[in-house]
């Protein structure tokens, strides 16, 4: 019976030990957030609505590398391909429609408006100038590529 005892005084303890310890540990620290791109944008908003494909370039005066994006983006320009910067300052309005909270962002959508490419932060060109190809032309992109998906 005394050994009985012990043990259950020994998990009482041990209970009341965990017990304080958990509720004196530190909280984790808040988890980070992830940025995304908008899935489907309205045309009408953006330049040439009756173009094809839009690249939009979602961008920032106090960003270092959205000029940067914006120039690989801008060649990019055709018949086919609408291609746009929307600066904050300029059309903050448009950022929040489309809860853009990290630039650069760049999108590639079709007529309809739905992304079918996208980049949050830089990229090379050879990177968005394949994206659009595949967009435009799905299979287009070589098989060596296929791993610089985004």
């Amino acid at each position: 019976m005394t050994r009985v005892l012990i043990a259950v005084a020994i998990v009482a303890v041990a209970a009341g030990v965990a017990w304080f310890v958990r509720q004196r540990r530190v909280p984790d620290a808040p988890t980070q957030r992830r940025y995304s791109a908008p899935e489907q944008l309205d045309r009408a908003d953006f330049v040439r609505p009756d173009a094809p494909w839009l690249v939009a370039v979602f961008t920032s005066d106090s960003c270092d590398k959205c000029g940067e994006v914006a120039g690989k983006a801008a060649v990019l320009e055709s018949d086919e391909v609408a291609v746009t910067n929307v600066e904050f300052t300029a059309d903050r309005e448009l950022h929040a429609r489309y809860q853009i909270d990290a630039v650069p962002t760049l999108v590639i959508v079709d007529a309809r408006g739905v992304t079918r490419r996208s980049f949050l932060g830089p990229m090379s060109a050879t990177d968005l100038w394949a994206a659009v190809a595949e967009a435009r032309d799905p299979g287009s992109t070589p098989d060596a590529c296929a791993d610089h998906t985004v």
